[in-house]
């Protein structure tokens, strides 16, 4: 068997370097809830255009085609979008619940999108299909990350 030489121990962190550590932490959970925002407003944009597009063409292949990669290729992009957000949180923050911070700016957005204003304003109506599976997708990524980091055992170093 052979016997790997130990490497050498090393220094604790200085007291000062505690507190920007802990700071540094809390800016990128700060950053985290901000990427989770603009990524709901971003998806909730496309969604509304990807819609109103494939609405407003007359039938054919064509038309079909481009509706259908417009909604595959949106519902693609929201989950790499997602899980680069929680992957984000995850590594800024450093604990196994940072998926939460962005998640829950995510969810505000989109449930936001999807409640009539005073004017009569709607992001998110029921008959859009992409919307709705970008919904889906969004919440089901955040999920899976969530539990994910929250079941599997750390590395240990």
């Amino acid at each position: 068997m052979p016997v790997a030489a130990e490497p050498p121990p090393t220094e604790p962190p200085t007291r000062s370097a505690r507190p920007l550590d802990v700071a540094l932490r809390i800016g990128g959970g700060v950053v985290a809830i901000w990427a989770g925002l603009l990524a709901a407003v971003l998806e909730l944009i496309f969604a509304t255009w990807a819609w109103e597009v494939m609405k407003g063409r007359p039938g054919g292949l064509a038309e079909g085609v481009v509706g259908t990669s417009l909604a595959v290729g949106g519902i693609a992009a929201v989950v790499v979008l997602t899980v680069l957000v929680g992957w984000f949180a995850h590594a800024v923050v450093g604990t196994r619940w940072a998926v939460v911070l962005p998640a829950l700016s995510w969810f505000l957005v989109v449930v936001a999108g999807s409640v009539k204003t005073t004017e009569g304003d709607l992001v998110l109506t029921g008959d859009n299909v992409i919307g709705l599976g970008m919904i889906v997708a969004g919440a089901v990524t955040f999920a899976v990350l969530g539990f994910r980091q929250l079941v599997v055992p750390p590395a240990v170093d």
